[in-house]
């Protein structure tokens, strides 16, 4: 199986009101887990990318053979994007040249004006090659990769210039953030998100941040046009507590114990066992590959 664009499932996602999940990925065990996890379910995935992690991967290029070589090796069937997330204006012409098929252009801390002369550009240059494009309007909440943000709500109609530009998805704050959700959120805006949905005329809304948003809002922004759902902090929290719990249980002093082989496996099965939880309980994407 080939990467792929994410404009196909994410359209069929849609129209069938389900979501695909964007699972962001920071090493080899990231990529492993998610894709294994998918392939059981028979989900679609998108692997997303920020900008720090493919630095820290050693690069874009470098990313993506560790995706196409671990879905060779273990055969993977499901169709997967690798996805920018997060991108800048010229990080998004490297994930192109590198052979992303899916990035993301977050232009929401510019002016409207210089984010939609930017958008236009890269939706353009993206769809030459094929590849599918996401774009943002209004802040998501809290910190990525160096980019902070409030939270701001997104205006409808800034979001229609945006779409009409032809982008295939669009990412729009609702007052959804990035990291842990404080204990007094007052939750998503689903007012505004529903006025989105209508002068967008029905564009695939991405929901950022899904990591700690409950279940039942989640399906709720589903039903309201949500095609993308992005999670990154709940696989990180879940990797954390199994090796945490791995060393504290004695692990490491076990014959071998200390082989990163399997330190590490309990935090990789971890995050294999939420992506299959999350695909067949929270999005509904089982069984749509």
């Amino acid at each position: 199986m080939m990467l792929v664009s994410a404009t196909e499932m994410i359209n069929k996602a849609h129209e069938g009101h389900y979501a695909i999940a964007q699972f962001n990925i920071n090493n080899m065990e990231w990529i492993k887990a998610i894709l294994l996890g998918c392939e059981a379910k028979k989900s679609p995935v998108i692997l997303g990318v920020s900008e720090g992690a493919a630095k820290y991967m050693c690069g874009y290029k470098n990313a993506v053979d560790m995706v196409k070589n671990i879905m060779d090796f273990y055969g993977i069937t499901v169709p997967v994007a690798i996805h920018l997330d997060h991108g800048t204006y010229e990080g998004a012409k490297k994930a192109i040249e590198a052979g992303f098929t899916s990035v993301m252009f977050d232009g929401s801390h510019f002016p409207i004006e210089e984010n939609i002369e930017k958008s236009k550009e890269l939706i353009e240059l993206a769809h030459s090659k094929g590849i599918s494009i996401e774009c943002e309007v209004g802040g998501i909440g809290g910190e990525e990769d160096g980019v902070i943000s409030n939270g701001e709500v997104a205006s409808p109609e800034e979001c229609a210039e945006i779409a009409g530009l032809g982008v295939d998805f669009l990412a729009a704050g609702i007052g959804n953030i990035h990291g842990k959700y404080p204990a007094d959120w007052k939750g998503l805006n689903f007012e505004v998100l529903e006025e989105i949905q209508n002068k967008t005329d029905g564009k695939p809304l991405v929901l950022h941040g899904g990591s700690g948003i409950p279940q039942e809002m989640v399906k709720k922004a589903i039903t309201l046009g949500v095609s993308k759902v992005n999670v990154n902090t709940e696989c990180q929290i879940v990797f954390a507590d199994a090796t945490k719990k791995y060393i504290e249980d004695g692990g490491i002093d076990k014959p071998k114990g200390y082989d990163p082989r399997k330190l590490l496996k309990p935090g990789a099965d971890a995050i294999q066992g939420l992506v299959e939880d999350y695909v067949v309980n929270f999005f509904g994407s089982a069984d749509k590959a």
